[in-house]
């Protein structure tokens, strides 16, 4: 395995965004916190898969983006972690009320946005500016999603178990998800070490579902949903790879 490829997996956290770098082997797997995705492409991975949505339509119909339609039938009962992304013009305000203007008036049938979604809403702009002005790292950059990369670890189950209950870490839920990440390489002391200050222990989690997630797109064995991807106005392609 060649030694200059870096993964990384990178998950929106409250101290920024948290990020797990390793080789292709995970012989080496280094946690960071960062202020900005800037700084996660600063160590010039070869692959980063990131949660959070790339590529936003001008209009959307029932459910989000055929993305977000695409996972949903796979997780079950944990479907709802997967959030309606709204139109591009939605995702731009800043304001609640605003957005959620917008946001009716671009979708069929109108919705608004969700808390959830607007609260993410600077990361999802943040990672857009840089794609959008960057070719270099629009190429290598890709969105994937944490209950579908522990989908796919699952051998195409869904998990019986949700990560939190009551916005608390659910014990039986996050063992699922060590277990998972533990069989699919990751070496065992990242996965049950704790969290760094800026993060929580499912934060922590879900980058390392996203760093598998980046190995299997570096192999060539990653699918996109759906597949193909559709692109947006900028070329962006809107898909949830796994």
């Amino acid at each position: 395995m060649s030694a200059d490829i870096l993964l990384a997996g990178v998950d929106g956290c409250p101290g920024g965004w948290i990020a797990a770098f390793a080789p292709l082997d995970f012989s080496a797997v280094q946690i960071d916190i960062v202020a900005n995705f800037a700084a996660v492409l600063a160590r010039s991975p070869t692959i980063v898969a990131v949660d959070m949505p790339i590529g936003l339509p001008a209009r959307v119909g029932p459910g989000g983006r055929a993305a977000e339609n695409a996972v949903r039938p796979l997780l079950g009962a944990r479907q709802s972690s997967v959030f309606s992304v709204p139109s591009r013009a939605a995702v731009d305000q800043t304001d609640y009320r605003e957005a959620c203007r917008i946001a009716a008036e671009t979708s069929d049938p109108p919705r608004k946005v969700s808390k959830q979604l607007f609260h993410l809403m600077p990361k999802i702009r943040e990672v857009d500016a840089i794609l959008r002005n960057n070719a270099s790292a629009a190429a290598r950059v890709y969105e994937v999603h944490p209950e579908v990369a522990f989908w796919r670890m699952n051998g195409g189950k869904a998990l019986s178990e949700p990560k939190k209950l009551r916005g608390r870490g659910h014990d039986a839920g996050l063992a699922q998800r060590r277990a998972l990440l533990i069989d699919a390489g990751v070496p065992s002391a990242i996965v049950n070490g704790i969290a760094p200050r800026g993060a929580g222990a499912d934060d922590l989690l879900d980058a390392l579902a996203c760093l598998v997630i980046a190995r299997r797109i570096h192999a060539g064995t990653a699918t996109p949903f759906p597949d193909p991807p559709p692109r947006d106005a900028f070329g962006l392609p809107m898909a949830i790879w796994a």
